[in-house]
């Protein structure tokens, strides 16, 4: 189907730009850029393929470039040639496979697409621009002529982001999906543009606390209900919302707030709609061939041929299009242990083993080694996270010693024990110590960073209220309140989906908004309260943040007290005074006069305690805090006497002198 526009925009565009064949000349494209691409080491190929608008004195027009080796014939059609197959034929550039061109007329906003006769006989396919920056709604679906031009405003962020994004920084990110966010119910249900979102979630996120936002992707995609994760532009930012410019302010205005941006980034798949990559020039050119290495049995898309110079050209350049156009602090890669293994969700006889005969996918692992070091070589102020579920060693370590690169791994393995231990009913805890202990076996051997992501509450999980033990809400938003403390308190970065700040007791459903009409709720708007100050604590103490990823910055007081259902550690800073004492009672049982050894004699203040009154709980707790009493304990010569909260948490820290 032609894409739509209204007959005066039509009429228009046939009275201001009628243009003539296409020119050869002038072209963005030299003979290295070339040579770079085929080789697959041309890595800003968003400078040189797709619409480029060139508006000098001498030449005003559109430069064309598309990457169609299998093709025949390729011509542009668009709004300014009547959708014309043949109107404007593209050169091919030597034997590089690129066809280029020069249309005089055409300038912003002019809507386009590629007309591909392919040397297989008999196919021919009207494409969107793999390199376009702004697509039509994903209905229609054409490439839109559109320069990024913008003037930015977070000159100082980008100046001081690199200490901002570093490993002994805090990091605790929101993620969120910008179309349910929050919705306009009086205006059709629709989401928030860009720039509506541009206010109102960066002040939620600063009031919050958060240091960062995390979109789930945001690439062009055409179907809603894939969150973004079956895309079809790698390098335009979905128009439901807005411009690319629209993004930008969005991105802008919350770095001014000090806040980073994450972006969600897919190289893992993409969509198999005919208007996407897939059989792009009437042969399998994005894509392998064989569906043993070409499809993904669980999500029915394809899988990119990282072998194929190209492909690592054009996903290298979208990476990095991402963090120098858009102005992006990290980028998170989605379902990589799929790109690792061959036989990912296969049985045997649906994969090829690599030329070894084993299952790993060599050519992958190539490509996320040669991503991640030429993302730190030239921005060395941002980070890359990977969402990798299984044990594959040294995934956030640098290349040079064996690793994949990757700035931070997520903790998969903390989430599932976690959630399945908070699942059980507190009489039933102490059986399952286990899992909350066992992470500190090889919580240092990555850079972790702790989810509880959107994967958590959707697909009939539930909320992560819901999946709290207990009989009554009150034990509910308790077992909820100590799960996030424990996440805070734990080495290594923090996420959270939107919603779980204030108790979601729905799963996440995209087509609606939040229910924020819950925080007319007190134990809601609590909750929030409690992870606000979360947030703050993790920012202000230098103990949860500098040594995340250096096991000195970790100590268990007691990790055996299961009969208690009670654990205890310390995290430390790199001041040897710098010390916060954590202690954590799992069941729904008051533990008074409870004993922990601790290194410094004198007064401890009680400077968080879950069970507070203003975050929904009972109010036990230790009035402020413990004098150390000349009691050894836990291999140390003085010792707290503690009330431990019902399901609660409480951190110390050794003051200078005593209040009052």
């Amino acid at each position: 189907m032609k894409p739509s526009r209204t007959a005066s925009a039509m009429q228009d565009r046939k009275t201001s730009s009628h243009v003539g064949q296409v020119a050869p000349v002038p072209s963005l494209l030299t003979d290295q850029d070339i040579h770079l691409f085929n080789e697959g080491t041309h890595y800003r190929l968003f400078d040189k393929l797709g619409a480029h608008v060139i508006a000098d004195d001498a030449t005003r027009g559109t430069c064309f470039a598309v990457w169609a080796p299998n093709a025949r014939k390729v011509s542009v059609m668009g709004d300014f040639n009547e959708w014309s197959t043949t109107a404007h034929e593209l050169y091919p550039r030597g034997e590089s496979g690129i066809w280029e061109g020069f249309i005089p007329g055409v300038e912003k906003g002019a809507l386009y697409k590629y007309h591909i006769v392919s040397q297989v006989e008999g196919y021919r396919v009207d494409k969107p621009d793999p390199f376009g920056f702004y697509y039509e709604p994903a209905l229609r679906g054409a490439s839109i002529v559109w320069p990024l031009d913008t003037n930015w405003g977070d000159g100082q962020w980008m100046a001081d982001r690199r200490a901002r994004n570093a490993i002994d920084a805090p990091i605790s990110i929101y993620e969120v999906h910008l179309g349910s966010w929050r919705r306009v119910p009086e205006d059709l249900n629709r989401s928030l543009s860009y720039r509506e979102l541009a206010d109102q979630l960066t002040e939620y996120v600063v009031r919050m606390g958060f240091t960062h936002v995390e979109f789930m992707p945001l690439m062009e995609h055409p179907y809603y209900g894939s969150w973004g994760y079956q895309a079809t532009g790698f390098y335009a930012p979905t128009s439901r919302y807005g411009s690319p410019q629209d993004l930008m302010h969005l991105i802008d205005r919350l770095h001014q707030a000090d806040v980073g941006v994450i972006f969600d980034w897919i190289p893992s798949h993409f969509a198999t709609d005919e208007h996407g990559l897939r059989f792009f020039d009437g042969t399998h050119l994005f894509e392998h061939a064989d569906p043993r290495q070409g499809r993904h049995p669980d999500w029915d898309s394809y899988i990119f041929n990282y072998g194929r110079n190209e492909i690592r050209s054009f996903l290298i350049s979208s990476a990095k299009f991402w963090l120098e156009r858009y102005h992006a602090d990290g980028l998170r890669v989605d379902a990589v242990a799929s790109m690792l293994y061959l036989d990912y969700s296969r049985t045997s006889g649906q994969w090829i083993p690599n030329k070894f005969g084993g299952r790993e996918n060599l050519e992958a692992i190539d490509f996320l080694r040669t991503m991640n070091e030429e993302i730190y070589k030239e921005h060395p102020d941002v980070q890359t996270f990977a969402e990798e579920s299984t044990s594959w060693p040294m995934v956030a370590r640098p290349t040079y010693v064996g690793g994949l690169g990757f700035g931070f791994k997520w903790d998969m393995g903390w989430m599932h024990d976690t959630l399945g231990y908070m699942r059980q009913d507190p009489v039933h805890r102490r059986y399952h110590q286990d899992k909350l202990t066992f992470r500190m076996m090889y919580a240092f051997s990555e850079n972790f960073t702790l989810p509880l992501s959107h994967d958590e509450v959707v697909h009939g999980k539930g909320s992560l209220l819901a999946k709290m033990s207990g009989g009554d809400d009150w034990q509910k938003f308790a077992n909820l309140r100590l799960l996030y403390g424990y996440m805070y308190a734990q080495p290594g970065k923090k996420l959270l989906f939107m919603g779980a700040e204030f108790g979601q007791r729905g799963e996440w459903n995209h087509d609606a908004s939040l229910d924020w009409h819950l925080l007319d709720a007190p134990n809601h708007a609590q909750l929030r309260t409690w992870v606000s100050h979360l947030n703050d604590l993790y920012r202000r103490e230098p103990a949860l943040h500098v040594r995340d990823v250096a096991h000195e910055g970790f100590e268990w007081v007691d990790c055996s007290d299961n009969e208690n259902s009670v654990i205890s550690f310390q995290r430390k800073g790199t001041d040897p005074d710098d010390i916060l004492l954590f202690v954590f009672n799992f069941t729904p049982v008051p533990r008074y006069n409870y004993r922990i050894g601790v290194p410094h004699d004198g007064w401890w203040d009680e400077i968080l305690n879950s069970d507070a009154q203003d975050y929904g709980g009972s109010g036990q707790g230790n009035l402020g805090g413990v004098e150390a009493a000349p009691v050894a304990a836990h291999n140390q010569h003085v010792s707290l006497t503690l009330t431990l909260p019902p399901l609660g948490m409480i951190v110390c820290k050794p003051s200078t002198e005593k209040p009052g």
